[in-house]
């Protein structure tokens, strides 16, 4: 006579934590074939973002005399010039040092498009026209300088955090629409027709430094992965040791219905939209840095087999596959 178990599932997460979730049902899996629950090991940490110096790209300071600037007097660019170099403009954070350069590679390129360089002698049109070639060309880097320099976006890949709780992977859609105001302000940034908001910007950077969600998120999906794969050690050693005749134990469907299997599809969707949300983001950006590439490519690529959310996934479907398999075996 087969053995025929059925596995019942947790009732309800209510507001527990996501190991506890993950361990009752490796304990209720556990329990349904007739084993000892495995030895939970703990996931690796997230990888550490690179460092400034190799995260940054090298931009030169344009240096000009008071003179050279007043004779550009028609650009309109002196009083901007003299914020920057002020106490408060030396200190100012990377997002408004970006909202500087842009400022001010606007109001060059206005000028040198306008009637002033027919105005000007031979030296300072010479001036304008070298000024506005180079804050074209260091603009994308100042952009993204001003990303990858900023404490908020550093802080967002902190080691120093957990895996989400339950209720925190529905923040991955409001907290996005930082990413995406990012995003748009970098594809626009050359584009005369926008205009940007200092106090957009910085309510988008507080909402980055408010938790660092990127980490949590990657922690999720490592913690997700590593109970995952040992509930599979679970159901391949049971399916091993059977000889055909005798049913290791029966499992009901792992469904959205089930509070695992919601908990899983919510984190599949959360994680796909803020890691596609920040990989639209950098498709933005100038071409990163070696560092940042191979941080990428590990931790935040949605292809990557190795990355967080890829490995996830295969674990993900072949705990699935493995249910679906010890189901037929036990019908």
């Amino acid at each position: 006579m087969l053995l025929a178990v059925v596995l019942t599932l947790m009732a309800g997460c209510g507001e527990g934590e996501s190991e506890a979730l993950l361990g009752d049902y490796q304990q209720r899996l556990a329990e349904s074939l007739g084993v000892e629950v495995p030895d939970r090991a703990s996931p690796d940490n997230i990888g550490a973002f690179p460092e400034q110096d190799e995260r940054l790209f090298e931009v030169a300071e344009t240096r000009e005399g008071m003179l050279d600037v007043y004779a550009l007097r028609g650009c309109h660019i002196a009083q901007l010039v003299a914020g920057r170099n002020n106490q408060l403009g030396r200190v100012a954070p990377p997002s408004q040092r970006w909202l500087y350069e842009l400022e001010l590679w606007r109001l060059l390129s206005d000028c040198w498009n306008s009637d002033v360089p027919s105005t000007l002698s031979g030296d300072s049109r010479e001036r304008l026209s070298r000024l506005t070639a180079i804050k074209t060309e260091q603009l994308p880097r100042v952009s993204w300088n001003a990303l990858f320099a900023s404490e908020e976006w550093v802080k967002n890949f902190s080691r120093a955090s957990s895996p989400l709780a339950p209720e925190g992977l529905d923040e991955a859609r409001q907290r996005g629409a930082a990413l995406t105001y990012l995003r748009e302000a970098t594809l626009h940034q050359f584009d005369p027709d926008w205009t940007p908001d200092s106090a957009t910007l910085e309510g988008h950077f507080k909402t980055l430094q408010e938790r660092p969600f990127s980490a949590e998120m990657l922690r999720t999906l490592l913690l997700a992965e590593q109970r995952l794969d040992e509930a599979s050690s679970l159901i391949e050693g049971a399916l091993a040791r059977s000889d055909g005749e005798t049913c290791p134990g029966a499992v009901a469907p792992l469904t959205d219905s089930t509070p695992l299997g919601a908990w899983l599809q919510r984190l599949d969707r959360s994680a796909r939209h803020w890691l596609g949300a920040i990989d639209a983001l950098l498709d933005a950006q100038v071409a990163p840095p070696p560092a940042v590439a191979e941080y990428r490519h590990r931790w935040l690529s949605l292809t990557h087999p190795e990355a967080p959310l890829p490995a996830f996934t295969e674990a993900r479907e072949h705990h699935e596959a493995l249910r679906a398999r010890l189901a037929h075996r036990c019908q």
